[in-house]
């Protein structure tokens, strides 16, 4: 399985989404460094929200297969500008969280995260596991059988 790090601000949802990926019990812990493991890497949502700690961000990007940023369907914002992942020469994609959350706006969060570039965004709940299936599928596919969503 290809390697994924989570990239958004804090309370987007990446260590519920890492603990369910994993198959781990949902709970809530905030994460405080970043967490590298087997198939997943979890980062702070602060290094993405400081611009100086956002240079972490760019060096564990190289340790990961796949880069996933992070937008919560809960949003009001996105930290992510217009085609961002140009920047990166690893495979990006988009992940809206918190799909069934009152509120929630996917539309929005999956229009953000196609204007920063991503190509394959996928929809997910964590609790419910709505979407996790589709994501999985996704990184144990080796990268030349990758085709791009349009």
């Amino acid at each position: 399985m290809r390697k994924l790090i989570l990239m958004g601000r804090s309370e987007s949802g990446k260590t519920t989404l890492k603990q369910a990926l994993s198959g781990e019990t949902i709970h809530y812990n905030k994460t405080q460094y970043i967490h590298y493991e087997d198939v997943c890497i979890d980062t702070p949502g602060e290094y993405a929200q400081t611009h100086h700690l956002g240079y972490a961000l760019a060096l564990y990007a190289y340790e990961a297969d796949v880069v996933g940023l992070l937008v919560a369907a809960t949003e009001s914002y996105t930290l992510f500008p217009p085609n961002i992942t140009c920047m990166v020469n690893r495979d990006v994609i988009g992940i809206v969280t918190k799909i069934n959350e009152t509120g929630a706006n996917c539309v929005l969060a999956e229009l953000w995260l196609r204007n920063a570039g991503c190509k394959n965004i996928f929809l997910v709940d964590s609790v419910t596991g709505e979407g996790l299936d589709a994501l999985l599928e996704y990184l144990r596919r080796p990268k030349e059988m990758i085709r791009y969503r349009r």
